[in-house]
């Protein structure tokens, strides 16, 4: 850095950056009203909000979520024939599956992604709800063999691992952005 540029902390994450940056570079939070801030309150506050929603990390969230819900709701019973999960069971399992989902991009995203992931476990919650309530080809007549919940708990059970998406989100942040930094007494 050259000598006549002045350096700033990030209220986030402690980072030193150039005083004309918009961005944290090591953490992402937005550094464009920065200079000297002594009011501790408000830098709690502002700590663990998100500051907007970015359509990549929207797209990550999405990947991720569709992934690892066909892989575990879809893939591993066509892999493993003892498993079922259609219905009830299928359904519980896509409550932390979302969660994990969200903690995976909480911890990969480098800015704070709280959003995301949750509108993202929404998306795929749709067409997962359709595939454990009427099977795969449940359209075409050969439904699932066992229907074990009425239609609107399967879109209970949607909200609640869309619930848990927002919760394994926060975890990841948390665990990413680490410990609070020491307050001055």
């Amino acid at each position: 850095m050259a000598s006549n540029t002045t350096v700033v902390n990030c209220p986030s994450c402690g980072a030193k950056n150039p005083s004309d940056s918009k961005r944290c570079a090591s953490c992402g939070a937005s550094t464009e009203e920065l200079g000297p801030i002594n009011d501790e309150v408000r830098n709690k506050e502002r700590r663990y909000q998100q500051e907007g929603f970015n359509m990549t990390w929207a797209a990550v969230a999405l990947a991720v979520q569709a992934v690892l819900t066909a892989a575990i709701i879809v893939a591993l019973p066509r892999a493993v024939t003892a498993l079922d999960f259609e219905g009830y069971y299928g359904m519980t399992l896509a409550i932390p599956v979302w969660f994990v989902g969200g903690a995976l991009v909480g911890l990969i995203s480098p800015g704070k992604t709280f959003i995301e992931p949750v509108i993202a476990a929404l998306v795929v919650a749709l067409p997962t709800i359709f595939y454990l309530y009427n099977g795969l080809f449940g359209a075409l007549g050969s439904g699932q063999t066992v229907r074990t919940m009425p239609i609107f708990m399967y879109v209970i059970m949607a909200m609640i691992g869309v619930m848990f998406a927002l919760i394994g989100s926060y975890c990841g942040e948390r665990i990413q952005m680490g410990a609070p930094p020491p307050s001055e007494t």
